[in-house]
């Protein structure tokens, strides 16, 4: 997506994005954004921004929760993490604290669709193999999330990776951001009644 798209969804979301920070600082303090180290195309590190979903302490209470993890492979998951503030399952859940990554689309640190971007000591971990992911642009959008993937191994995630930067084409992109709209809603609907 060209720049003036990205200007586009920017200026659409912002009070939207406005709207989310005020009820985190409301609800959690400050810092209402998350920044974190992540890995990038061909191995080039850049700092994502996230909404803030979790406590202060959550790195550090990452270690303590260790045995709890749900993924396997290199990386940490936990779906109902107890670390989640107030607001930050809700928006964790439904993938609301993703929005500000438009900034890092718009800086050209990420694409709008493409691999997520794993921190740097997870994707440290990967194997040769695995790391041909890295060989495009990391996405807000996975077409590994749209297939559903708490529930699937971490080689499998991989996998499909590897797949999309084969395939990657404006169409392609395209078809998946039209499977992104009812995804949401469903996320949405899901996290409401529950």
């Amino acid at each position: 997506m060209n720049n003036i798209g990205i200007i586009f969804l920017l200026l659409m979301t912002f009070p939207f994005q406005i709207f989310i920070g005020l009820i985190i600082m409301i609800t959690s303090g400050f810092p209402v954004f998350f920044r974190q180290k992540r890995m990038g195309k061909n191995g080039k590190p850049f700092v994502m921004y996230k909404f803030r979903t979790m406590r202060l302490d959550a790195e550090k209470k990452q270690i303590m929760l260790r045995k709890q993890n749900e993924a396997d492979g290199p990386v940490f998951k936990i779906h109902n993490d107890p670390r989640f503030t107030s607001i930050g399952k809700f928006l964790s859940h439904t993938g609301l604290d993703e929005l500000p990554q438009l900034w890092n689309v718009f800086y050209g640190d990420m694409a709008l669709i493409g691999p997520r971007p794993l921190p740097i000591d997870e994707a440290n971990k990967l194997t040769r193999w695995q790391q041909k992911r890295h060989r495009i642009k990391p996405g807000i959008i996975s077409p590994w999330i749209l297939e559903g993937y708490h529930s699937k191994p971490f080689e499998d995630w991989m996998e499909s990776d590897i797949a999309y930067t084969k395939k990657k084409s404006c169409w392609y992109d395209i078809k998946l951001i039209i499977r992104t709209i009812p995804f949401f809603l469903t996320l949405c609907r899901k996290e409401f009644i529950s």
